[in-house]
């Protein structure tokens, strides 16, 4: 019955949701499992569904909320992830029972009555998503004491003793497998990363310990140290996993691996780097349900919105978004490829590497060992009639000179740029080689953006500003459009609150700047053009810094005004 409901609520959105059931069918998997795994649908948007269907009451759980081992221990974790349930509350003697599926056969009785009777309790029912299920599942697991435990187990292995206080050291900013163990404790890191939606994790040996950190929204934060003579196991294990080589540790090598976690399969990237303690490991985390976003979820102003929303509606011409390393460029340029990804349309992309896989695109990882470079790619992309072409980077004249000649004969190209400012992009491509009269022709948007954290809205307090920002702010905002001028200029800040786990953050959010191809800047092109004269004429056209669109931002209480500063 859920899966025919599913269908025809969802079946004008997303008109291929037929095929999916199909396919869920032949592959053996239930629907909505198939649904979260390949990220089709958002579990919260088929939760709320089910909330009108099933009358039940709907629990949502809180950024890094955790079910007190005490409560869960109410249900074997084996009972709890056979019916996809989890008990999350007990008081007053009632358990509060969440559950995915209440359709689920013999979950009332087999289950629910079997516990009313054990227990001698009363149970209230709550609808959780899928998504929650799998996270809270690994709440199970106490983390500080699973890992020490296989610390334990492989040091005894190895017949060697260990004091646990003075070689383990857990973080408490952080919130958090010889083989049988190493294997164990690298999945347990491995699952608390992705629980904690980190971008990173970095395995690095010291003389005399070694220490994991993890990427978290977007600073490094100490995670553990560990026992020294673990780390080797560890890396050799990662070595395993992405088929390196385990003799080899004085040269740098990469790769890639997969492994199923909450629910669904994540991938892994990986770099390995020779230092003089040891390697140290670099571990990319591409989490869809992280990494892949809508266009309405990057944090776009209304006036941003618009520009985007003109320019995905032409039929060809080239749409680049530039910023450093780590701004979110592929974030941006994969939401911007979905938001015109249809049946219609032939998208083809080109990637180095392919890090979020997205139904209906066809994607194409680079190998510059064996001569296919995104130079070589693109020409036999222009044979596979495509309509719409995403290249992962432009990184060389040839590529350059291929993107801009594909945007000129009747495609739209997706690509990115190392550039810090929009404007920017335009000189870069005549120094790549890109003849400066084909410019007009080619570019029609540029986005430049970058991420700024986003303060916590249940702790958000006004705070003074200083006269240095002040005067800063001010003297930005002077070369703002008229509308904008005069905006009153306000910070804030979230001191952090249980809501937030006292940090004072809630993810990232972007800041953009957005520079449009224009007559008036058609007119000024040339091969020694500069940034400060488009600029100049960006200023009498409504041009929104991104200085000024973090301003803004940050007087709404979005974002910290300093950090604002401190980024754009």
């Amino acid at each position: 019955m859920k899966d025919e409901l599913i269908i025809q609520e969802f079946k004008d959105r997303y008109p291929e949701i037929e095929n999916w059931l199909v396919d869920a069918k032949v592959n053996g998997i239930d629907f909505e499992e198939y649904l979260y795994s390949r990220d089709l649908i958002p579990a919260e948007e088929i939760l709320e569904l089910k909330g009108k269907v099933y009358n039940l009451p709907i629990k949502r759980f809180e950024l890094d909320e955790t079910i007190p081992i005490e409560v869960l221990s109410k249900i074997q974790e084996s009972t709890a992830r056979n019916y996809k349930i989890l008990p999350f509350d007990f008081r007053n003697n009632v358990l509060y029972l969440g559950v995915v599926n209440p359709d689920l056969a013999n979950l009332q009785s087999q289950v629910i009555d079997m516990l009313k009777i054990s227990l001698k309790v009363d149970i209230k029912l709550f609808l959780i998503s899928i998504k929650d299920f799998y996270i809270h599942l690994d709440d199970y697991h106490e983390f500080d004491k699973e890992l020490k435990k296989l610390i334990l187990e492989f040091r005894n292995l190895a017949g060697k003793r260990i004091e646990e206080e003075k070689t383990l050291a857990f973080q408490q900013q952080v919130v958090s497998a010889e083989e049988g163990p190493i294997i164990k404790l690298f999945e347990l890191v491995l699952r608390r990363a992705v629980a904690l939606k980190a971008s990173d994790i970095h395995l690095e040996p010291f003389p005399d310990k070694a220490r994991i950190r993890l990427r978290l929204l977007g600073d490094l934060k100490t995670f553990i140290y560990l026992p020294k003579d673990v780390h080797f196991p560890l890396v050799n294990r990662v070595k395993i996993l992405t088929n390196l080589k385990l003799d080899e540790t004085r040269i740098t090598q990469d790769g890639r691996f997969r492994a199923f976690i909450q629910g669904r399969e994540i991938d892994f990237r990986v770099g390995i780097f020779p230092t003089i303690n040891g390697e140290k490991v670099a571990i990319r985390i591409l989490d869809p349900l992280v990494g892949l976003k809508k266009v309405s979820d990057l944090g776009l102003a209304e006036y941003h919105q618009n520009i985007i929303r003109r320019n995905l509606r032409k039929s060809y011409g080239m749409i680049l978004v530039t910023g450093p390393t780590g701004s979110g460029k592929t974030t941006t340029l994969y939401a911007l490829v979905q938001e015109i990804n249809k049946e219609t349309i032939n998208i083809v992309s080109l990637e180095d590497p392919v890090e979020y896989k997205v139904l209906g695109i066809n994607q194409s990882q680079v190998r510059p060992e064996i001569g296919y470079t995104f130079a070589t790619g693109l020409r036999e992309i222009l044979r596979q009639d495509p309509d719409v072409i995403l290249v992962g980077e432009v990184r060389d004249e040839e590529t350059a000179e291929l993107v801009t000649h594909a945007a000129l004969t009747g495609h739209i190209v997706f690509s990115t740029l190392h550039t810090n400012t929009a404007v920017g992009a335009i000189p870069r491509l005549i120094n790549m080689g890109v003849k400066s009269y084909f410019i007009p022709s080619t570019i029609i948007l540029v986005i430049a953006q970058r991420l700024v954290r986003k303060l916590c809205p249940h702790c958000l307090t006004e705070k003074s500003i200083s006269d240095d920002i002040f005067q800063e702010a001010k003297e930005a905002l002077e070369l703002a459009p008229s509308d904008y001028k005069n905006i009153e200029i306000k910070s804030f800040q979230s001191k952090g609150c249980e809501k937030c786990n006292f940090r004072g953050f809630v993810g990232r959010v972007g800041i953009f700047e957005m520079f449009e191809m224009t007559k008036e800047v058609e007119e000024i092109i040339s091969d020694k053009i500069e940034e400060r004269e488009i600029l100049e004429v960006l200023k009498k056209q409504n041009f929104i810094s991104m200085r000024v669109d973090g301003i803004i931002k940050a007087s709404q209480g979005l974002v910290s005004l300093e950090e604002v500063f401190k980024s754009a």
